[in-house]
């Protein structure tokens, strides 16, 4: 007859067994298994870590021997009496195309400021390519055209029937037009962007004067950039962008990606390349790969800048940073073998565009972020096997985070949150990236970026703009939950000191899920 020790000992024994089973487990399959992605993850981390220090020292020593674009390339400037009124013949004939797509609280600043460009009236037409389906935007276009026309601006309003192929489709259209004949250059701007009106007397002459030159690209200045943490954050890796790698690759090898905005084109260099073209959601570096392997150089002129606004909602900021993320990936998977298999194109270019610019800097910086710093590295603190060097975690990302920092020196005291923020937005990167490379169902989703036009003057309705979301962010809270978890089982069990970051992480992770990120407006 059993007796109550002898189903005791029966169900210790079962648990012992389970407890060998998992402790077999980790030793056999989970150790090994996560001693390989740490030592992959080393690898990666050397990687980025040779890429960010090789395009710093290029800026450095352009820095040093002063080799500005002015210096390097041939500049004149264009003379004329009286630029605005007066015809002047020795100036060329430039389309200034402005895309909008129901941006009614920007669309009349970005028009008010490129028809008060310095430019003789004759040798420039502006056109606004609306693809609004929204009346009070459309109504807003039409009266802010009707306006300038009335003041003498040659400017064309074009309206399509469809948004077919979104901001590609609009661009191509456009320069259908006949009047676009005997334009030598095309200049686009976002409905967001307003130039100072000197920026074409600074930025054609480039142009007009080296030959070998297809895109003159300006940098980004931010009307909003003090609105609260996550617009000086977003500051802060934008202006590493532009300073670092816009710079290096416009002084070592004459091409960087097109932003898509504030540049001007030859349009002959535009036209041989293929034009703008739908088949990604990024027409601006498809168009600018195309023109580089064709042996087009560009060229960034840092000292001009053009105001816009940085999305200060963190929906408008996810759904850019999902375009910024899945394009790059999708455009390298349909471009990888054309680039391969291009004739008369140097091993060199081949090898920079395929590893540093894609490879690198557009698909494994997004998803390494994500899997080391938020999965893996906060495993190792459960099993104490595992020993990550110092390097990997310390002195890499600081030195790395430092040459992020120093582009920005205002904000140089937000670093710590700028780390946490940068590790939450790998999350929505990883996944942009992945779809991308898979081509899965949201692989063209473009949502145009929301903007909040003179924001000075919604201050006070920031609160209800950062209200709370319909549905909490579960992928942010889950992720949170397990920093946390591993966090506490460090701070506990201690082996190492990784706690104090996993907290922190986490909350970072919880602030975005619950909708909180963007109230706070740092002083």
């Amino acid at each position: 007859m059993a007796t109550s020790s002898d189903g005791l000992f029966g169900d210790m024994n079962f648990l012992g067994v389970i407890g060998y089973v998992l402790e077999q487990t980790r030793f056999i399959f989970l150790v090994p298994i996560l001693n390989v992605l740490v030592n992959l993850c080393q690898v990666i981390s050397l990687l980025l870590f040779i890429d960010a220090s090789y395009m710093a020292i290029v800026v450095a020593i352009v820095k040093l021997h002063g080799r500005t674009p002015e210096k390097v390339l041939r500049w004149e400037s264009f003379k004329t009496d009286d630029v605005e009124l007066a015809p002047s013949s020795n100036h060329p004939m430039v389309l200034i195309q402005i895309p909008i797509y129901n941006e009614k609280e920007v669309c009349q600043l970005s028009i008010g400021a490129v028809c008060k460009l310095s430019w003789p009236l004759d040798r420039m037409i502006v056109q606004v390519l609306d693809d609004s389906t929204d009346p009070h935007s459309k109504e807003l276009v039409r009266l802010e055209c009707k306006k300038w026309a009335s003041e003498g601006i040659n400017i064309k309003s074009e309206v399509r029937d469809s948004r077919n192929g979104y901001k590609a489709g609009a661009l191509t259209a456009g320069m259908k037009h006949s009047y676009v004949e005997g334009c030598e250059f095309v200049v686009i701007f976002d409905a967001d962007f307003q130039p100072e009106p000197d920026f074409l007397e600074r930025t054609v002459p480039f142009l007009a004067h080296n030959s070998e030159i297809a895109l003159v690209q300006a940098g980004w200045k931010y009307v909003n950039a003090d609105e609260c943490c996550m617009t000086r954050i977003q500051e802060m890796s934008l202006n590493y962008h532009f300073a670092v790698e816009q710079k290096s690759g416009s002084s070592i090898h004459g091409f960087f990606g097109f932003n898509g905005t504030a540049g001007v084109w030859r349009i002959s260099a535009l036209n041989e390349a293929g034009g703008w073209q739908d088949r990604t959601i990024v027409e601006d570096m498809d168009l600018a790969v195309r023109a580089y392997l064709n042996g087009w150089k560009f060229v960034f002129i840092d000292n001009i800048k053009v105001s816009n606004e940085l999305p200060s909602s963190f929906r408008a900021y996810r759904y850019q940073q999902h375009r910024w993320s899945c394009g790059p990936a999708n455009l390298f998977k349909k471009m990888a073998m054309e680039i391969i298999h291009k004739e008369n194109v140097s091993l060199w270019k081949k090898a920079y565009l395929i590893y540093n610019f894609f490879f690198v800097r557009k698909i494994v910086v997004h998803i390494f972020t994500f899997v080391f710093y938020c999965l893996i590295l906060p495993a190792t603190v459960i099993f104490p096997e595992i020993e990550v060097p110092k390097w990997t975690t310390i002195y890499i990302p600081a030195t790395i985070t430092i040459l992020n920092a120093i582009a920005t020196p205002k904000s140089f005291y937000l670093i710590l949150y700028w780390i946490l923020f940068e590790n939450v937005m790998a999350m929505h990167r990883s996944k942009g990236t992945l779809i991308g490379l898979l081509e899965t169902s949201r692989v063209k989703e473009w949502v145009v970026t929301q903007k909040l036009g003179e924001y000075n003057t919604l201050r006070e309705n920031l609160i209800t703009h950062y209200s709370f979301p319909e549905r909490l962010r579960w992928r942010e809270i889950m992720v949170g939950m397990y920093l946390f978890i591993c966090g506490y089982y460090d701070f506990v069990f201690g082996k190492t000191y990784l706690y104090l970051y996993l907290f922190l992480q986490s909350t970072a992770f919880f602030i975005v899920g619950v909708g909180y990120i963007g109230m706070s407006v740092p002083s």
